[in-house]
């Protein structure tokens, strides 16, 4: 049966020709475990179609019924519209909620709204049932709010839109170079000074254009509580991401002391006001580690392990570990000191010194390290995991030494790649990435064994905010491409050249209709708008296909 859902279910027939009608009339039971779906069934969907959906009893004539149901794996679900209603039934509290969302989708884009805009006595759904479980566990996005801050209430949006597409994982990239994004209470010039940044380059960095006015912006503790018990709820998890020992100059600008002192004159720095990757690096000195460790403490107390909840990857903690110059370690009387005590080959070892310290530290105190694919370069503690952003290769080698991986290539799942050739693509960078090209990534490198292949927790796609100013230009290189990744992630399909990228469009076209009800502003299949263009502004465009590793 054609139902125009995305992600695709696993399997949708209809349950004969008749049509079930959401009503003034239409109650909801949600038993003992669903509780929380019913609560968004009644805020999100009551409030869009301007109905009650009343509590009422299971054995109503006409209800929408919730129930958990052991014989479903975990997030599966099976929804079944007909003459008594509507059921969805769950492998967990997850599985009802994405239920939940395809529900959503079969009510139509009027579903996605805040408000009825064209006011109905009844919603009608042809009766059917739809079986759905998803590829991958983690299935995620990470976006980066230190290149371009974007405040709480547009992070919330785009927790909104990942559970739309049934993703859940959402990776926090909260510092950088360009600025530092969260409270630390025992740290205050992190966001009294490291949050802003005196002007911003626009566009690239070969670009000649500045934004002549301060920048930044950061989460004060109550806003992360908020932010990931609002995500929670929505069933996904969030794993925060603080870099070491590189992209730390937002962090030196505010302690000077975190720098190389005997190189650079750290108490000059400002918090970087360029793209790139900064020279300006973390020494290798016991204050500096004693100094991330209070910052971490404080963080793991707003971001809380939940195994309950999210029992393959909770606990989860992203400290980088990537692109960290050597420069001013070969120069650092301190660094080469430090060398020398650890009887190590060189700075390439005192990399992943810093990254083996906090491993240790926070297996210590439960936690999962999950670092950018450079980490595997010193050895890891055998819970640390692998995000494979430099192509397959990193992540093949992660899963065959027994560590786990999160599959997200730059030349598939980098969202601030092009999406066209185009003159009028705006601020090109790197490869152009398509929508099929999206639609055709497969996250299993065909090298692993099946044993290997287990190690591969799933993917996710990543949005690096250089070039993105506000959370319009997010929009736009994140959807609809977004959209066919979430298939990628959820649906079972077949060998990337064997997809049906045609159907994909098909569905699509309905999906558009989604996103204009949420208010995306999508890059359309005919090109950007005129207001989406920026023209005269340097991009990074590459020629060619990216390289397949």
């Amino acid at each position: 049966m054609d139902t125009g859902l995305i992600p695709a279910p696993l399997a949708a027939e209809g349950a004969g020709s008749g049509r079930f009608a959401l009503d003034a009339d239409t109650v909801l039971w949600a038993a003992p475990g669903t509780d929380g779906t019913g609560r968004w069934l009644c805020s999100t969907l009551g409030a869009a179609l301007g109905l009650p959906l009343r509590p009422g009893p299971r054995d109503a004539p006409r209800a929408v019924r919730l129930l958990l149901d052991g014989a479903l794996g975990p997030e599966a679900y099976r929804l079944d519209v007909g003459d008594g209603g509507v059921e969805i039934r769950g492998g967990d509290a997850a599985g009802v909620f994405w239920g939940a969302q395809t529900l959503r989708q079969l009510l139509g884009p009027d579903a996605f709204r805040r408000a009825p805009v064209r006011p109905r006595t009844a919603y009608e759904i042809e009766h059917v049932i739809i079986e759905d479980a998803p590829r991958f566990r983690w299935r995620g996005l990470m976006l980066d709010v230190s290149r371009h801050f974007m405040p709480k209430d547009g992070v919330l949006r785009y927790l909104d839109l990942l559970a739309a597409h049934k993703l859940n994982v959402f990776h926090f990239h909260l510092t950088d170079d360009q600025g530092w994004r969260v409270q630390i209470k025992r740290y205050p010039k992190l966001t009294e000074i490291g949050s802003w940044r005196a002007r911003t380059k626009f566009g690239h960095r070969a670009s000649p254009l500045w934004e002549e006015k301060p920048h930044g912006g950061f989460y004060t503790q109550d806003d992360i509580r908020e932010i990931v018990a609002y995500a929670a709820e929505r069933h996904i998890a969030v794993v925060p991401e603080i870099d070491i020992p590189g992209h730390s100059q937002a962090a030196i600008a505010a302690y000077p002391e975190l720098g190389n002192t005997d190189v650079v004159d750290t108490a000059s720095l400002t918090v970087w006001d360029n793209w790139g990757v900064s020279e300006n690096v973390l020494a290798p000195t016991d204050n500096t580690l004693r100094f991330y460790e209070g910052v971490f403490e404080e963080l793991l107390e707003l971001f809380p392990a939940d195994p309950g909840r999210f029992p393959e990857f909770s606990g989860f903690f992203h400290i980088g570990g990537d692109e960290c110059p050597k420069g001013q370690w070969r120069k650092s009387a301190v660094a080469q000191a430090r060398i020398r005590e650890l009887g190590l080959a060189d700075e390439d070892g005192l990399q992943s010194w810093f990254i083996r310290h906090f491993d240790t530290w926070l297996s210590a105190r439960g936690r999962r390290l999950i670092g950018w694919d450079e980490i595997l370069e010193g050895g890891l503690a055998p819970g640390a995991a692998v995000s494979s952003w430099r192509g397959y290769q990193g992540g093949v080698t992660a899963a065959r030494a027994g560590h786990d991986v999160v599959m997200c290539p730059e030349q598939h799942v980098y969202l601030d790649y092009r999406q066209a050739a185009g003159e009028d693509e705006p601020v090109p960078i790197a490869y152009v990435r398509t929508l099929e090209d999206v639609y055709r990534f497969e996250p299993v490198p065909p090298q692993l064994t099946e044993a290997e292949a287990r190690h591969v927790l799933g993917t996710q796609a990543n949005v690096w905010t250089e070039v993105m100013e506000d959370p319009a230009r997010v929009d736009y290189q994140a959807f609809p491409r977004l959209a066919a990744f979430a298939e990628v992630a959820w649906s079972r399909l077949p060998a990337p050249g064997e997809r049906d990228f045609a159907d994909f469009e098909r569905r699509m076209d309905a999906h558009y209709g989604r996103l204009d009800a949420l208010g995306v502003a999508y890059r359309a299949p005919t090109g950007p708008r005129p207001w989406q263009r920026r023209p005269g502004v340097l991009g990074r465009p590459v020629e060619g296909a990216p390289p397949g590793v």
